[in-house]
């Protein structure tokens, strides 16, 4: 042996181990330490994915209200799925609700560079500050005008 952990040689069998560990309620057994930080982790997996969807979702906002003479049906296509995906998300981590307004101002940062790049526009044509509330750009009737 190498002197590692299971932890850090083989993380599913360590996962699966501390499963069992923790079901038989064999608690002094486990690697509490390593399981708080992968619980944290999940977490913060959670949160990342939610301002992933959000990117999207505002990345075909700003090209709708900035290109509409380019708008199609796969934008549409994009922010419909965009708007269930981030609904189930929700749903699913009905706590993520607690960190919208956060979560809205990384994924806009990162969807007005985007709308930026991929329109050829300066980012300032864009504004510095998310223009919808969350309630407006989850909307399905909500299609934002230049």
């Amino acid at each position: 042996m190498d002197g590692s952990s299971l932890y850090d040689r083989d993380f599913y069998a360590w996962a699966n181990e501390q499963a069992a560990l923790l079901r038989a309620g064999k608690l002094d057994a486990a690697d509490i330490e390593h399981i708080a930080e992968e619980i944290e982790s999940m977490g913060k997996t959670e949160k990342r994915e939610l301002v992933s969807r959000l990117r999207v979702l505002l990345h075909h906002l700003l090209k709708w209200a900035h290109q509409p003479a380019r708008c199609g049906n796969s934008w549409g296509l994009s922010v419909a799925n965009s708007r269930d995906e981030i609904e189930t998300h929700l749903r699913d981590n009905p706590s993520l609700k607690s960190k919208l307004d956060e979560s809205i101002a990384d994924a806009y940062r990162l969807a007005r560079r985007d709308a930026a790049a991929e329109t050829g526009f300066d980012e300032a044509v864009f504004p510095a500050e998310c223009p919808w509330g969350f309630a407006g750009m989850m909307d399905e009737a909500f299609w934002p005008e230049g």
